[in-house]
């Protein structure tokens, strides 16, 4: 096997970084380019050897990065930071060619937003305290002590974005991280690995290690030394890392799956919630924050579905390097069947496909919107996770509160009105973690973020982050008592 591959003429080394060292393994896996299925290189495939390697690198890492000062860890986030923004062109043609994801996305917000995460949570830390109080008489301090060794599992839909959102607050913290990037798309961890050691981070504080599922995550997952465990991704793997997680009593950050609702009531700007509503078809749909629900009143849903129609076959579909491209591929052949099952089954039980319904040439599933659905069919209740959404109606608030609340999940929703009075007692009645009235995907790292229900277990962002990713810790001082020695 190759230790380095070029993809879109930047170097990539394909072997896992354990311990501040580039390790090799004896198997590989096979990483192909969602935008025409070529293969982009073998990557080196871990297993439990990979995987107690990287875990007991972290751990050796520890008492040193954790006794490492607050200024000196924000000052390497920071030079992190720097190192991302050096190479955003890099990285974001990179996760283009490895995801499929349009790279005028990569290169204007999604990079610069990795960048973003590394100087938040450096920032935060230099800020982060509580406040100080009594109990009859005896002082109480609050700190955050760090936590030790953290696995940190992520998706395939938004690579880099999503694993720095972890790996920062993480680093920030005091803890050393041993991440997981999803098979699918694991080049640009690779690249983050190389950043991190030319910032000067010390050897064994970040490791990343390469393999398929179950195969290296339950030994990661399982290590009793390993003292936080965050995965972004479905609902069934969750289940199995909360299992493996269980016997070790390890804390767990789980953000899941959602089915996402976008209301939209007759008094909203319609112009508004079709721009809302289109954008739903976001990176094909892979998008687990997505409002794929359409709940519209009665009285504008011909008129809303219109427009919208409108709108959205005038996306262009196609290479998602082309600056034109609305919507690029699907990240695998699996997922494109997953999509199109849905699909197909929503049509043979009743539903019609207003737009799309079909698959396009190579990995690309035409944007789909499908009417006539029921509430209990299972294209409303799961997650499709691709460019297909629903339409329903509601005849008022109630039915549309009933039918938003519906359903297993409850990650977020997005309410669309003119009425600021409505909008308050909807939004205080949905079951979401984040809400959105009158816009979508605005996020503010300080916010808490999170679902409920089946999307998730614990909040990430800000505080909520260093709440997670610390041991928090309470001094009670008696008052008195001291030796004076002068």
């Amino acid at each position: 096997m190759a230790d380095k591959i070029v993809v879109a003429g930047v170097s990539v080394d394909t072997r896992h970084w354990i311990g501040g060292e580039r390790v090799a393994s004896a198997d590989t896996f096979t990483d192909n380019s969602p935008i025409d299925g070529a293969a982009l290189g073998e990557i080196a495939r871990g297993g439990p050897v990979e995987a107690r390697a990287a875990v007991a690198a972290a751990k050796a890492a520890f008492p040193g990065w954790a006794a490492t000062s607050r200024a000196e860890r924000a000052r390497l986030l920071h030079a992190i930071a720097d190192g991302v923004e050096k190479r955003i062109e890099e990285l974001a043609i990179v996760e283009t060619t490895d995801n499929g994801a349009l790279l005028r996305s990569h290169r204007r917000g999604v990079m610069p937003r990795v960048a973003h995460n590394f100087r938040f949570f450096a920032d935060w830390l230099l800020t982060l305290e509580h406040e100080d109080f009594e109990t009859r008489g005896h002082a109480n301090h609050v700190s955050w002590d760090p936590a030790g060794p953290c696995v940190l599992i992520t998706p395939w839909n938004a690579p880099l974005m999503l694993a720095t959102w972890k790996v920062a607050p993480a680093l920030a913290a005091g803890n050393t991280v041993v991440l997981k990037p999803a098979e699918w798309s694991p080049l640009t961890a690779s690249l983050l690995a190389d950043i991190a050691a030319e910032a000067g981070l010390p050897a064994g504080v970040l490791n990343v290690v390469q393999g398929y599922g179950a195969e290296i995550g339950d030994a990661l997952t399982s290590d009793p030394d390993v003292r936080r465990i965050s995965f972004t991704g479905s609902v069934p793997t969750a289940e199995r890392i909360a299992v493996s997680a269980a016997a070790n009593l390890t804390p767990l950050s789980l953000e899941l799956g959602g089915k996402s609702p976008l209301l939209v009531f007759a008094d909203a700007d319609l112009d508004l919630a079709v721009d809302l509503a289109v954008e739903q078809y976001d990176n094909a749909g892979q998008v687990c924050l997505a409002a794929t629900r359409f709940l519209v009143e009665e009285p504008v849903a011909e008129e809303f579905t219109r427009r919208f129609v409108e709108k959205a076959t005038a996306l262009k579909q196609g290479d998602p390097r082309d600056e034109a491209t609305d919507i690029g591929p699907n990240i695998h052949p699996r997922q494109l069947e997953k999509i199109d099952g849905f699909v197909r089954r929503a049509i043979a039980a009743g539903a019609r496909a207003v737009i799309g319904g079909h698959r396009e040439d190579g990995q690309y599933y035409a944007p789909t919107l499908l009417t006539d659905v029921a509430q209990d069919s299972e294209v409303v209740q799961e997650e499709v996770f691709g460019p297909v959404l629903t339409l329903q109606t509601f005849a008022d608030e109630e039915e549309a509160v009933r039918l938003a609340n519906d359903t297993r999940f409850g990650l977020a929703a997005t309410l669309a009105t003119g009425d600021r009075e409505r909008a308050e007692r909807v939004t205080a009645r949905l079951v979401a973690g984040t809400v959105w009235v009158n816009c979508f995907f605005v996020r503010d790292l300080q916010a808490p973020f999170g679902g409920s229900r089946l999307s998730g277990v614990g909040r990430e962002g800000g505080t909520w982050s260093f709440d997670f990713y610390c041991d928090l810790k309470n001094t009670v001082t008696a008052p008195g008592g001291w030796n004076d020695h002068g």
